[in-house]
């Protein structure tokens, strides 16, 4: 089941299991799979995908598992408003992101203006900028209308 498309992040995750002892089980892989094929999710939402495959597997499995990938760097857990969904980083750099208030949804994109603006202004402060993230909040244009 594990396709090839996602290998560098298996071995990804393989690596860290081994390194802690972990076993690399069917359910943990099956998870991964799934969370690899989206953008951001949730727990509960992966678990609805999932619980239709696998009648077993329980929504604490899901969320220790999304922490193990966010433990291996394969994923993110951002918290937008009082949901926290788990971000796939594997395959992509910093980005920034839209988030609506009004249906959740949330928009990636990447902006080098911004980025620069950020360092000269941690820079006429005297900082230096290790790890960083940019929300902003608004309504969608389906949920202004």
């Amino acid at each position: 089941m594990g396709s090839a498309k996602f290998a560098k992040e298996m071995n990804a995750l393989k690596e860290h299991l081994g390194k802690h002892q972990l076993k690399f089980t069917r359910q943990r892989e099956m998870i991964l799979t799934a969370f690899l094929r989206q953008e951001h999710i949730t727990a509960e939402a992966m678990y609805h995908q999932l619980a239709k495959t696998d009648p077993h597997l329980g929504l604490a499995t899901i969320y220790r598992t999304l922490n193990l990938f966010c433990d291996a760097g394969i994923a993110q857990a951002r918290h937008f408003g009082s949901q926290t969904q788990y971000d796939n980083v594997s395959h992509k750099g910093h980005h920034d992101h839209l988030i609506c208030t009004g249906c959740g949804k949330i928009v990636e994109f990447e902006n080098c203006e911004i980025e620069k603006l950020q360092e000269e202004v941690a820079a006429r402060n005297g900082f230096t900028i290790q790890t960083h993230r940019l929300e902003l909040y608004g309504l969608c244009s389906r949920c202004r209308h």
